[in-house]
């Protein structure tokens, strides 16, 4: 993440350890001010700012303005005096995160560095334990939600347009259940895709590193990682004997290839890659390729005719045009 700028009150050390210009309600503008500098947006700056006051070393959460009544804006404060002098926040929602420090690091003593790494280690340390309880709580969620659904119906109006089979998928009303879960088997989270193909993931639960088994064996020769849901499927109705993974999306695409390859180190392991071609770059292609290297496995795009418009990407896309060339 881009480093914010210092505070403008906070350039130069004068002072025995942090830089306290302008007493309080100068440190409380310079935290505000950094918050949406660093993509970090509270329901109320004003209540953020009274809880953290109030809350030395400890963890607070409370709403983004995007979503009030969510937790996942969090933040932790170290107070000298009873000024703040280092103020660590984040949106685990967005992944932005913010370090303020009311003071210049290069100008501190050796004994302050030591000080101020210190807090920052026990902010660290709380800020993953607080994480890690969310994320077992959401867990919890998904398993809940996930045992209470009944298998897919195969007329689901997103599983028709896309052309495909529910394979493990389930229903929660109208809505497809998918349920994340790592290499151990463990549930972490869950997607929902409604009738019209929107995609909810769980609020606050963990992503990466997981994925939906698509089908497959237990024991497979051969696993294909991809990134959707529509392409996992299609890719297990044309290689049946597969075990087929679906990373939800191209940043998770490594983790879940070098996790597959760990835990299964002697299959044929193919990333399935979206062939974004018309965007520069072709970011999924080249998401699918760096996690194939990483993962020492084999690398694959579809196999586009001459007349495929240029629009579709990945193999649910050409299995939808195919079908409807014929």
């Amino acid at each position: 993440m881009k480093k914010a700028p210092a505070p403008e009150g906070a350039r130069h050390q004068t002072r025995s350890q942090y830089s306290t210009a302008g007493g309080y309600s100068a440190l409380q503008e310079s935290i505000r001010a950094a918050l949406p500098e660093n993509g970090i947006e509270p329901a109320n700056v004003d209540e953020f700012l009274s809880l953290l006051a109030d809350s030395e070393g400890q963890i607070i959460r409370t709403g983004t303005a995007s979503k009030p009544r969510s937790k996942n804006l969090w933040g932790i404060a170290y107070h000298d005096r009873g000024l703040p002098v280092v103020v660590i926040a984040g949106d685990w929602a967005t992944g932005a995160e913010m370090k303020w420090i009311a003071g210049n690091v290069d100008t501190m003593t050796p004994a302050e560095q030591r000080a101020l790494k210190r807090r920052m280690a026990e902010a660290k340390r709380a800020r993953e334990e607080e994480q890690a309880r969310q994320w077992e709580a959401r867990a919890a969620t998904a398993v809940h939600r996930w045992h209470s659904a009944q298998p897919a119906d195969p007329q689901h109006p997103y599983l028709l347009r896309k052309g495909i089979q529910p394979h493990r998928a389930r229903q929660l009303g109208r809505d497809l259940a998918l349920l994340l879960v790592d290499f151990s088997g463990k549930a972490w989270s869950l997607q929902t895709i409604n009738e019209a193909g929107d995609k909810r993931f769980l609020a606050g639960g963990k992503k990466a590193g997981n994925f939906i088994v698509v089908d497959g064996p237990d024991y497979p020769a051969r696993v294909l990682v991809c990134e959707g849901f529509s392409t996992g499927c299609t890719l297990a109705e044309i290689d049946p004997a597969a075990l087929v993974l679906a990373a939800m999306d191209k940043g998770n695409l490594q983790a879940v290839a070098t996790g597959a390859r760990n835990r299964w180190p002697d299959a044929d392991l193919i990333v399935c890659g979206d062939d974004d071609r018309a965007t520069p770059g072709n970011p999924g292609a080249t998401a699918a390729r760096a996690a194939a290297l990483a993962a020492g496995a084999r690398f694959a795009l579809p196999d586009w005719p001459a007349a495929a418009p240029v629009h579709l990407s990945d193999f649910n896309d050409l299995h939808q045009w195919q079908r409807g060339q014929k």
